[in-house]
């Protein structure tokens, strides 16, 4: 379910000078920043969800003091430009900070690495005792001559004595950017997005919601690990066009299947059609019922052979709602009505 995300801008309809917790949704940085203005001076617990994160405006005063802030938790699923710029000398501010829980996915010249988090923001927190995060730095266009590896990024994390850190470094030159994953662990998030096949691994017993992305293809194996690290999970998407290694029918046998026991949103609408197979193929996997299915139509009618082939109508018969996209608006036959018996729902979503 999406966020709904608050918008007030300076006119800010809260004024308290005893409230001292609060959690909110806000639609960018300059919500958040007004209301730590002074208006809740009292405030010591700050849960906020920041839709954007963009420069800070020059009227905004930058220099008072969070003496009262002792936790403090921000979450962004967006990417940020101005990590130095914003989110930096916001934490200088709370200097009496106990907790931290940082979510990000910054884009700068370079990585943000564990010695960037040391210098920009725990040198400057000398109370911060409890330091959560789970943070992506992605550079674009980087320099392929000035490559560092995940040995590398780990090292930068060898000050960090109270949390496990897991790292991962992907680099994908067809859309030409590199990308740093690194969080304490245990993760904390119900979400892990832009997976790869460097996905390091481990139990995610939190997690409900994924996304699976990559320039290299996704094996049967890399489809084991995922269902082992994410046993609750719920929602699923995947972008990947690159063709998996080809076997045989015959050759299916000797696979691992995989259950998915409580998968109900499937979405494979930028993926080549050895994914829809590998989903459909009851073979290969195990659909619970009662699923949600998005798919380009003209994939989807071709790896079920025009709504006839028997190995992908086992798992097809359990999907209960389908979006189907593509370039036109199709023609359901009755071969589609009856490859898809408990079929409830369907929509178009057209392309041009």
């Amino acid at each position: 379910m999406d966020v709904g995300y608050l918008s007030f801008h300076d006119e800010i309809p809260i004024f308290s000078s005893l409230l001292r917790e609060l959690h909110i949704n806000v639609s960018s940085l300059t919500e958040c920043l007004y209301l730590l203005d002074g208006r809740l001076n009292q405030l010591r617990i700050f849960y906020v969800n920041i839709k954007i994160i963009h420069h800070i405006a020059p009227n905004i005063d930058m220099k008072k003091k969070l003496d009262n802030l002792r936790c403090f938790s921000l979450i962004s699923k967006n990417e940020t430009f101005c990590y130095s710029q914003s989110i930096v000398p916001l934490l200088h501010r709370m200097s009496n900070l106990k907790r931290l829980d940082l979510y990000l996915i910054i884009d700068e010249n370079k990585f943000i690495d564990g010695n960037c988090l040391n210098n920009d923001i725990i040198n400057h927190l000398p109370r911060l005792n409890h330091f959560i995060f789970n943070i992506q730095s992605r550079i674009y266009e980087y320099n392929q001559t000035d490559i560092r590896s995940n040995e590398d990024i780990q090292i930068t994390f060898k000050t960090f004595p109270n949390h496990k850190v897991i790292s991962c470094v992907d680099f994908f030159p067809e859309q030409n950017f590199a990308r740093c994953h690194y969080y304490s662990y245990p993760y904390t998030m119900e979400n892990y997005d832009k997976i790869s096949n460097n996905f390091p691994g481990g139990l995610f017993k939190c997690v409900r919601e994924i996304s699976l992305f990559d320039e290299r293809p996704f094996q049967h194996e890399f489809f084991i690990k995922i269902s082992e690290a994410f046993p609750f999970l719920q929602k699923l998407t995947l972008e990947n066009f690159q063709s998996q290694n080809k076997k045989s029918d015959e050759d299916d046998q000797y696979l691992s299947i995989i259950e998915y026991s409580y998968l109900t949103e499937l979405r494979l609408l930028d993926v080549h059609d050895d994914y829809i197979e590998q989903f459909l193929f009851h073979s290969k996997s195990v659909l619970p019922n009662n699923i949600s299915l998005s798919v380009q139509y003209d994939f989807l009618k071709r790896v079920t052979n025009h709504f006839t082939r028997e190995q992908t109508r086992i798992n097809s018969a359990k999907i209960k709602h389908v979006f189907l996209a593509g370039p036109g608006q199709h023609h359901l036959s009755k071969d589609f009505y009856q490859y898809f018996p408990n079929l409830q729902s369907y929509c178009f979503s057209l392309i041009t």
